[in-house]
């Protein structure tokens, strides 16, 4: 157990972050799945542009790494890309 004030208040206020990250990384995760299983081109690359900016929120928070942002990013893009 921490012994200062401000251990304590560290260890609340990490907790309420590695929350915040979990939720918001799964949104993310949510989302990404379900652009991944769009069939429709126009909803396809209305979803991409909101997943991206989604990715790009968690890689500036280094919630994720940011080569692995940009990688899911192009990914994604290729998949969008490829609708007829």
């Amino acid at each position: 157990m921490a012994n200062h004030k401000s251990a304590e208040k560290r260890i609340r206020a990490n907790e309420t972050k590695r929350l915040r990250n979990r939720y918001q990384a799964k949104t993310t995760r949510t989302q990404i799945k379900k652009l991944t299983g769009a069939t429709k081109k126009d909803e396809a690359q209305a979803l991409l542009k909101e997943v991206s900016g989604m990715i790009d929120k968690l890689a500036k928070k280094n919630v994720i790494h940011w080569k692995k942002a940009a990688n899911q990013k192009s990914k994604l893009a290729k998949r969008v890309n490829a609708l007829a």
